[in-house]
């Protein structure tokens, strides 16, 4: 979603995880030039996108539940545990990690909107967010893009040197969104 003088397309890398990532992306998330979401799918051959709240019948999501992966909410709600080696080390299954995305309202409409997920673990990062430019303004400390926030949850569950590639191609598409807006990002 950036001009063609400013494409990032050569920076996407495939990867092919044994970690399983489902983006549940808000409609009105799809036309925005900031969302990161889907650029991180591009990156992630074992992804999937679900597109909710375009008005159509209910999304449900109870197909996502399967016994042969560890199902995790990436989301920061009240009882969120903190996602670390040890919680991936809990179970032998491979970690299915399934991600609201949307603005802050909208991501958070999870919960009550997909009663299906009510049992699934809720994991999150807590790390707070030292950069200085983001894609969108950040309300918390801990607040960061979709694709900045796979990254780190990759980083974790797969190794530093997934989490590493992931955050070459979000510094790529911050650094040309910033030149975009008229921002050097230095």
């Amino acid at each position: 979603m950036l001009h063609k003088d400013r494409c990032i397309c050569e920076f996407i890398p495939h990867l092919i995880l044994k970690t399983k990532v489902t983006l549940v992306i808000h409609a009105k998330e799809l036309k925005r030039t900031t969302n990161s979401g889907t650029l991180a799918l591009r990156a992630l051959q074992n992804s999937e996108m679900k597109v909710r709240g375009s008005g159509r019948s209910k999304l449900d999501l109870s197909p996502l539940l399967s016994s042969e992966y560890q199902s995790f909410l990436f989301y920061p709600a009240d009882g969120a545990e903190e996602l670390n080696l040890q919680l991936v080390a809990r179970s032998p299954l491979p970690v299915h990690l399934i991600v609201p995305d949307g603005n802050w309202r909208q991501a958070s409409k999870i919960h009550f909107r997909h009663p299906e997920l009510k049992h699934i673990p809720r994991v999150m990062i807590s790390d707070v967010n030292l950069a200085a430019h983001h894609l969108r303004a950040e309300h918390s400390d801990h607040g960061m893009s979709t694709l900045e926030a796979i990254a780190r949850a990759l980083g974790i569950i797969e190794g530093p040197d997934v989490q590493d590639q992931m955050m070459v191609l979000y510094r790529k598409k911050l650094e040309q969104t910033l030149l975009g807006r008229g921002i050097s990002p230095t």
